[in-house]
């Protein structure tokens, strides 16, 4: 037996027999990929987290006090059988309805327009409303309609 040496063939500097590199094992643990797939996880966590809580269907219960406190501005536009126009129940012609509807874009880019239109109108008639509206600014358009 030399002197230095155990007769497990180790070193006296300890551990395992250094051999002819001279470098000691590495014994830190690499945390990259750790850190790496956490990054991940957390990011699908961020974009999956609002979705999740929008997916819940719940029956709310219903009552007058959790209304908003402004109520939404809108126009009333109707045609009646004989192709009339009017804006907020007052008669227009197609040159000032735009006009108006430009106003009242201004006022509020929000606001809403209730079209009422008779049975008899032609759905080009409707349509050509709808594009005044739009050239206006106005997008938001509802259909009023009565139940059976």
């Amino acid at each position: 037996m030399a002197f230095g040496r155990t007769s497990l063939g180790s070193t006296a500097t300890g551990g395992r027999a250094i051999g002819a590199g001279g470098q000691r094992p590495l014994s830190d643990i690499n945390v990259t990929p750790l850190v790496d797939v956490m990054l991940v996880l957390l990011v699908i966590f961020i974009i999956t987290a609002p979705l999740m809580a929008s997916s819940i269907k719940l029956d709310l219960p219903r009552t007058a006090a959790g209304q908003p406190a402004d109520t939404p501005k809108f126009v009333s536009l109707s045609v009646n059988a004989a192709g009339e126009i009017f804006l907020n129940d007052q008669p227009v012609s197609t040159e000032a309805l735009a006009e108006r509807l430009r106003k009242a874009a201004a006022a509020g880019p929000d606001t809403e327009i209730q079209l009422r239109a008779d049975q008899a109108v032609p759905y080009g008639r409707v349509v050509e409303l709808m594009g005044i509206a739009n050239q206006a600014g106005l997008s938001r358009i509802g259909f009023v309609t009565e139940k059976k």
